[in-house]
């Protein structure tokens, strides 16, 4: 067939490449600055080749065998998942790769803390693709979402304090929930008791706020959310507490400040 003809063919349709014996240089340099990803089917391509099909589309560096530290920082640059295609990427490429989204790092084997940590830090939801993340990588991811939690198989004991803390709602994503756990996160966030109401006594959750509000360093969304709890009231039939005289009998002088200020709001 003419090469006029080929070449034509190529055109239209740059994977007509792959059904071509001995095509010319002009021939794979056409279908590959037509499409990158036919670089597939040229045998040794020329560096020229190879740069060009990266030109075109970043995904073609999986069809190069030994790229140049250029040709995969590139890659990287027009998409993080290219890091997919790189066997063996240095702690630049990483880097590079999950400074643009978290999720990258289902490419990195075995992850250093650094990366892990970067990773959280991009997107927390990245934890899914960390399979024995560092304490210090889940505690970062939960300071940014309690829904983290969920991606954690074996939270440390931290972790989930510092999720139930930033919201009541990780109590749901909390297995073996014994009352040692129930009465410590009630420690952090009086708000888990509309969760855990039936699961502890009158009795136990008055220890559990005796030792929470008679405390000076008492966080002031504490107070305010125990004393706004609807799930503790005087007139409450399961968790019977005046709140204000509570405050009033055990608050430390931090807790019954705040208890005024919140009175009068009411007024």
């Amino acid at each position: 067939m003419e090469e006029a003809k080929l070449i034509e063919m190529i055109k239209n349709n740059p994977s007509t490449i792959a059904h071509i014996n001995e095509p010319t240089d002009e021939m794979k340099l056409l279908a590959i600055r037509k499409n990158g990803l036919t670089l597939e089917y040229i045998d040794n391509p020329t560096p020229e080749m190879q740069e060009q099909a990266i030109a075109n589309n970043a995904r073609a560096i999986q069809f190069i065998n030994n790229p140049t530290e250029d040709m995969m920082i590139k890659a990287i640059h027009d998409g993080w998942i290219n890091l997919e295609y790189i066997k063996n990427p240095n702690d630049q490429l990483m880097k590079l790769a999950i400074s643009q989204a978290g999720w990258a790092i289902q490419y990195v084997k075995n992850p250093s803390e650094e990366l892990q940590l970067l990773a959280v830090r991009k997107n927390y939801d990245s934890l899914r693709f960390i399979k024995e993340p560092y304490s210090s990588v889940q505690e970062e991811a939960v300071k940014l979402s309690y829904d983290a939690l969920r991606y954690i198989k074996s939270p440390t004991h931290n972790a989930e304090l510092i999720a139930i803390k930033n919201n009541e709602n990780a109590i749901t994503f909390i297995n073996e929930l014994d009352k040692h756990k129930i009465l410590e996160f009630l420690k952090v966030n009086i708000l888990v008791i509309k969760y855990v109401i039936k699961e502890i006594s009158e009795d136990e959750l008055e220890n559990v706020l005796k030792e929470s509000l008679s405390n000076e360093d008492v966080e002031e969304k504490y107070v305010r959310d125990f004393l706004n709890c609807s799930n503790i009231d005087k007139n409450s039939p399961i968790m019977p507490i005046d709140k204000i005289m509570f405050i009033y009998q055990y608050g430390s002088k931090k807790a019954k400040k705040i208890a005024v200020d919140e009175k009068l709001k009411m007024i």
